[in-house]
């Protein structure tokens, strides 16, 4: 079967455990192939971000536009922007495509160390992406940030709040779309090892989407997946370490809760 192709739009993390890199091992792992569009280069370790370099939005572009010409794309992946004029050219680039395809929209604006990662600006741009968006994977502080429930939704996409953020030993997450509600919930794993969730989720899910499923069943998917690499996380460095996204990939769909 060809692989899908799922291009990712968003920052690179030197440390390995969240971003592209995260990304890229997510959609092997399930089966994809990666293509990305690099946002924004980071100095950052499981201790937190010491530096972020902005790419500037015309090379965005260009790296978009010579994976979409060439190789194609079956589903998108949008991560971190980095920048207001960045997020208007990404728009600008998914909106002139020929024909529509999914796009799973995760509207990072601070990473798990705690680092801002999108300024008021970037955040107000953010509004093309997700009228643009298939699902948008915001957490509890994002989806607040966004303006809660009904503002996302307002703008037509489906909506996944994801609840690691919550109180309690029992996590729960939420699929809305314009038929439905779906709930997943699951024990929380105890563990510092938590960096990538969001990053490795909303690329688990596009690389559903380009396969076929519905989102429903990538939603199932992404959710076990995540909880797998969490407990197979290798315990690397000193704060909050990368997940196991190697050691996960067998068990996920035994562990997603329906």
């Amino acid at each position: 079967m060809t692989p899908p192709r799922i291009l990712i739009v968003a920052g690179s993390d030197s440390g390995g455990g969240a971003g592209i890199q995260a990304d890229i091992k997510t959609v092997t792992m399930l089966g994809g192939f990666a293509m990305t569009a690099i946002t924004a280069i980071t100095a950052q370790n499981t201790l937190g971000v010491q530096a972020v370099h902005p790419i500037p939005p015309e090379m965005v572009v260009a790296q978009m536009r010579s994976v979409i010409d060439d190789l194609g794309v079956d589903a998108v992946k949008i991560g971190m922007i980095g920048s207001a004029e960045t997020a208007h050219a990404v728009a600008d680039v998914l909106e002139g495509l020929p024909v529509p395809h999914p796009i799973v929209f995760d509207p990072v604006m601070i990473a798990t160390s705690g680092a801002v990662l999108a300024d008021e600006a970037t955040v107000a741009a953010f509004t093309r992406l997700m009228k643009l968006a298939t699902i948008v994977t915001p957490n509890l502080p994002e989806l607040a940030a966004l303006g809660g429930e009904a503002a996302i939704r307002a703008h037509g996409p489906a909506l996944l709040v994801k609840g690691g953020h919550g109180e309690g030993h029992r996590i729960e997450d939420r699929l809305v779309t314009a038929d439905e509600e779906t709930l997943w919930w699951h024990d929380r794993i105890d563990t510092p090892h938590s960096h990538g969730t969001g990053c490795t989720l909303a690329s688990a899910i596009a690389t559903g989407l380009g396969q076929g499923l519905n989102l429903t069943e990538t939603c199932a998917r992404a959710i076990g997946y995540v909880q797998a690499t969490l407990a197979a996380a290798p315990g690397f460095g000193h704060g909050h370490g990368p997940m196991g996204h190697a050691l996960g990939a067998t068990p996920y769909a035994v562990i997603a809760a329906a």
